[in-house]
């Protein structure tokens, strides 16, 4: 049974990159970890440590616009979607503030508990308890596409890597 020989500096360098991008892919679903930040951070510690050759550079270009884009879509598209529901920006403020409390109280899943439930507390203020449900049921739906957004972003970041990583060796 051959092995990876750890003492070879570029291996160890892709061993750990690999790692980072997998931790980056499994902080998406958990959103304890900044997910696809990490993706990025594995790939930039690849091409900058690693001594794969010129390819790794356009391997990082890509996977910093995949990144970037996955980023800013993630934040734009669901508030937009959020506000095309009719939620007003006070509510989804009071979500974000109790999504952050969340994510301190309750491990793993507070964010995305405090932020709907955010949503939920201010809408039933503003619209009465009967109509509250329906801006809640977008904020879930937001949230959801945030999530996905994320997944395919980090997924696309980590596919990039590994050709990368095929092409470069």
């Amino acid at each position: 049974m051959s092995g990876m020989d750890l003492s070879d500096t570029g291996a160890t360098i892709t061993l750990i990159s690999g790692l980072v991008v997998l931790t980056g892919v499994l902080g998406v679903v958990i959103p304890l970890l900044p997910g696809l930040v990490l993706c990025w951070l594995g790939v930039l510690c690849w091409a900058l440590l690693g001594d794969a050759g010129a390819g790794r550079w356009l391997a990082l270009a890509l996977a910093t616009v995949v990144a970037a884009a996955g980023l800013l879509t993630k934040y734009l598209w669901p508030g937009r979607q959020m506000r095309n529901a009719g939620v007003p920006i006070a509510s989804m403020l009071t979500g974000g503030v109790l999504g952050v409390v969340g994510f301190f109280v309750v491990p793993v899943v507070g964010l995305v508990l405090g932020f709907v439930l955010g949503i939920w507390i201010a809408e039933r203020a503003r619209l009465g308890p009967g109509r509250a449900w329906p801006s809640t049921r977008g904020a879930l739906a937001a949230v959801g596409m945030s999530l996905l957004i994320e997944f395919a972003a980090a997924l696309g970041v980590a596919v990039i890597w590994v050709f990368g990583l095929v092409l470069t060796s």
